[in-house]
């Protein structure tokens, strides 16, 4: 072994790309393989999301219309039949309240429930969520459970 024939370990180097910007010999001196001029050669350059090169960008050619309300509160749907079905794998049996809906993601977490009307329930339960239909709290009321509302 001898100086001429001295390499790396196996796998030790990852990067076998030529340097950029050093110098006309290594053969990417000058413009470092970035062309000539304009923003895409300077550092610094970051095309912003939704750029089209000048061309007036399609998020503001589309027309505009409507109204969204930033203060609307958004309630993920449980119907009875889905709180029936609960009951009928023995899931639940008297109690239904907000951690029920968590573990069977039936909600997240960061959620609001509001209990719907589709479907039959036939067995007595509390329910506990942020909101009830008219319907449905007629329905659990009517197989002896209680409907309970949680303060938002």
């Amino acid at each position: 072994m001898d100086l001429s024939n001295l390499q790396p370990a196996e796998g030790s180097v990852h990067n076998k790309n030529k340097r950029l910007g050093r110098g006309e010999g290594s053969g990417k001196g000058g413009t470092a393989s970035r062309g000539h001029k304009g923003a895409k050669s300077r550092s610094g350059y970051s095309k912003k999301i939704g750029f089209e090169g000048g061309q007036m960008p399609l998020q503001r050619r589309v027309p505009k219309f409507g109204f969204k309300n930033i203060n609307r509160k958004e309630y993920e749907g449980v119907n009875l039949d889905t709180l029936q079905a609960l009951v009928d794998n023995g899931i639940v049996t008297d109690t239904v309240d907000f951690t029920v809906f968590v573990e069977n993601r039936l909600a997240t977490k960061n959620e609001q429930v509001k209990i719907l009307g589709r479907g039959e329930l036939k067995a007595k339960l509390k329910v506990t969520a942020h909101k009830f239909t008219a319907t449905a709290k007629a329905a659990i009321e009517a197989a002896g459970g209680e409907a309970v509302s949680l303060s938002l």
